[in-house]
């Protein structure tokens, strides 16, 4: 029984339950270990070593932080929205979650949200047979302007700028969003400095 035959060439990250459902034991997969087709991220996620596909960082972060989502300015780029690549992926997880392993590589910045914060605006998007979950459009944009004096003042006039020039902006979304997100008054004051 081929081991390379078993593992999906599309999956980067594989757990567990995935392995055992494809019918591995944990024999298996630790022999898969040792062969070199898997290497071990976490108690319960392996790396497909043999992976033929698309790679993003985004997706090591259902590994690590299975409830994260993809936020403020690694969703910007992903969006379009900056030219700034951040050094380390913006993750929101919830509030009261506690993450305690996190890989070397590629590097997460945290941030705990109240529950509307995080629960708002959460996309689910696959890169091939990965997948990864990060906010809506309108939703990083809140998030940007909430966190203005972290992210910076000319990053987030950049980002809204970027923003209010797509066609396939809703701005009556965005200010529903501002407005759950208590930073209504702050979008508006940006909005009308630029229009």
């Amino acid at each position: 029984m081929k081991l390379e035959m078993q593992i999906p060439a599309g999956k980067k990250i594989i757990n567990i339950k995935e392995l055992k459902n494809i019918g591995f034991s944990y024999y298996q997969i630790n022999k898969a270990v040792e062969a070199g087709k898997l290497t071990k991220l976490n108690k319960s996620n392996y790396e497909n070593c043999d992976f033929n596909g698309e790679v993003s960082d985004f997706i090591y972060v259902y590994a690590y932080a299975p409830t994260g989502v993809i936020c403020l300015m690694s969703a910007a780029v992903y969006y379009g929205l900056s030219n700034y690549w951040p050094d380390s992926i913006d993750v929101a997880v919830p509030k009261k979650k506690n993450i305690t392993t996190l890989p070397d590589w590629p590097t997460f910045n945290l941030y705990y949200f109240e529950s509307d914060r995080y629960e708002t605006g959460i996309l689910e998007r696959w890169t091939g047979e990965n997948r990864f979950k990060i906010y809506d459009i309108e939703k990083t944009v809140v998030d940007i302007i909430y966190y203005r004096n972290k992210i910076g003042i000319e990053e987030t006039k950049e980002i809204l700028t970027k923003y209010l020039k797509r066609e396939d902006r809703n701005i009556n979304k965005l200010y529903r969003y501002a407005e759950l997100l208590k930073c209504s008054d702050v979008l508006k004051t940006y909005l009308e400095v630029l229009i």
